[in-house]
């Protein structure tokens, strides 16, 4: 997957069949559906693959035990399914997790043993296990770190972990293999109508040339998740409000506070929020927050209040309490729930389900908003069989319900370091010995070599110094302070592979040192 080819593919061809605007999880999931189904496809993002709230998850596949106990049966029902599909589809890149939910009350020992069992019901054959109580001494062998005092036992349930913004790398790998176009750095800049008002393209800016072009399309899907307001202002002139995002914050700390490979699941905190401690890369990963903001950003920064909420929270189960000098990197996403007029002002997100809505409007723009990474492909796949009964065209089914993803390779063991390149290890492993010193490490600590970065350059179109330690390795999410160091070396690496020069370097790394101050406790 290369920039420059996906350039030539834009420049040489007269109109697409379908123009996805949005990088992340929504619009990766409708241009492989799209793709799949035998349209030529094209998706713009006008940043880099999964820039903003598509990296920056639980790193959870899940139903949503949360959304069951608030009655939205049906979108468990789905998750369960999708997160089954996408185990299967990805090994590489998923796993089950056992989670544990410590419980120190009888009502809770029933609520939740019972609560969970309904839980397995709805994901049918593509359980991940059963759901069962477990005593408070199997509780404390299988997270020897929870909080003693006062503990009757716990609940054993399953739910699926991945890792975001790797899934959408090799998304859009798949993508181009199956006959799309994508390209990162692409910020459409306007909608092109025919002469009945009916979208008939884009126009898009290539942000890293400056060179601006006009591609023409039957259809255009709006799947930009926060932003998806800006590009309807485009198409109807003025402002609409669809989108009410919430922001979620992360803290990430060393496994020494939960030495595990179980994740834990705290129900409900002082003000209702479910609390992750979840093992990741060898980090614990504590989240999430569920705060109301007003305006969007590709890089949101956390409240202060935020994160004191989840250190103090954390330490309340923990039996070492974490301290904001033991916070490794603080990562920030926003949720691009569905607005919903009940809501509206009240500040209660987490009341806002989290299911997906497509929107249609007057001139045919699809829009798709709201739901989650779990859910990707149902949407893609909800979203391409409303345009062909929107527009006339023939019915197609979907194709990627067993669609293994790049990289796909079963068996993977997640204590490789590399474990998550799946069946391309080898290849970035035989570039290793071809490339100068392509087996030293960019950091040891983390893990990193240097094929690796050439490979994310030739291979993964990483164009800048952020992409490759935010997105294609995570170490700005796993150690703010280790990212730093890396970064000069990383911006010389890539300025020999782009030949870019000098200015170059200085300007990437002092963007990534500015970028980096957000994740910092």
């Amino acid at each position: 997957m290369n920039r420059i080819n996906q350039l030539v593919s834009v420049k040489s061809t007269d109109k697409w069949d379908v123009v996805v605007i949005g990088g992340g999880a929504t619009g990766l999931g409708t241009a492989l559906e799209a793709v799949s189904r035998g349209y030529k496809m094209l998706l713009l993002e006008q940043s880099d693959f999964s820039k903003s709230t598509s990296s920056k998850s639980t790193k959870l596949v899940h139903g949503g035990v949360r959304y069951l106990a608030q009655g939205y049966v049906d979108l468990v029902r789905e998750a369960c399914r999708e997160r089954g599909l996408l185990l299967k589809n990805a090994p590489h890149l998923t796993r089950n997790v056992s989670f544990v939910i410590p419980l120190y009350s009888v009502l809770d020992v029933l609520m939740y043993t019972i609560g969970l069992k309904f839980y397995d019901l709805l994901a049918g054959k593509l359980s991940l296990g059963k759901s069962k109580f477990i005593s408070k001494a199997k509780t404390l062998e299988m997270i020897p770190s929870i909080k003693v005092k006062g503990l009757r036992g716990g609940v054993l349930y399953h739910d699926g972990q991945f890792d975001d913004s790797r899934l959408a790398i090799n998304l859009a790998q798949t993508i181009v293999e199956k006959g799309g176009t994508v390209l990162n750095y692409a910020r459409v800049c306007g909608l092109k109508k025919n002469a009945v008002g009916k979208v008939s393209g884009v126009d898009f800016k290539d942000v890293l040339s400056g060179a601006t072009y006009t591609v023409s399309a039957e259809a255009v899907v709006n799947a930009t998740g926060v932003f998806a307001d800006d590009i309807n202002k485009m198409d109807l002139g003025r402002d609409v409000k669809t989108i009410s995002p919430s922001q979620g914050v992360h803290v990430v700390i060393d496994r020494k506070f939960c030495p595990s490979e179980n994740a834990i699941m705290i129900p409900k905190t002082d003000d209702g929020r479910v609390l992750f401690a979840v093992p990741w890369h060898n980090k614990i990963v504590l989240g999430t927050t569920d705060t109301p903001v007003k305006t969007e950003s590709l890089e949101p920064e956390a409240l202060e209040q935020e994160i004191d909420f989840i250190i103090t929270t954390a330490g309340r189960y923990l039996s070492t309490k974490p301290q904001r000098k033991d916070v490794l990197s603080v990562f920030t996403g926003l949720r691009p729930l569905a607005a919903s007029n009940d809501t509206e002002g009240s500040g209660k997100t987490k009341e806002i389900s989290r299911s997906h809505k497509i929107i249609v409007s007057k001139s045919n723009l699809f829009s798709i908003i709201g739901g989650k990474w779990t859910t990707y492909r149902k949407m893609g796949e909800d979203l391409v069989s409303r345009m062909e009964q929107v527009l006339g065209w023939e019915r197609t089914r979907t194709r990627t319900q067993h669609l293994a993803i790049h990289g796909y390779k079963e068996g993977v063991l997640q204590s490789d370091p590399m474990y998550y390149y799946g069946s391309d290890k080898e290849k970035i492993n035989e570039l290793g010995k071809k490339v100068e010193g392509g087996e030293q490490w960019l950091s040891e600590k983390l893990l990193i070599k240097k094929a690796q970065l050439v490979w994310a350059v030739r291979n993964e179109m990483a164009e800048k110094v952020e992409d490759f330690l935010s997105r294609r390795t995570r170490a700005m999410l796993l150690d703010v302070d280790e990212s730093v160091r890396m970064a000069p070396e990383v911006a010389r690496i890539m300025a020999a592979e782009k030949g870019r020069n000098e200015s170059w370097v200085a300007a990437e790394i002092e963007e990534f040192r500015e970028l980096a101050k957000k994740y910092v406790c």
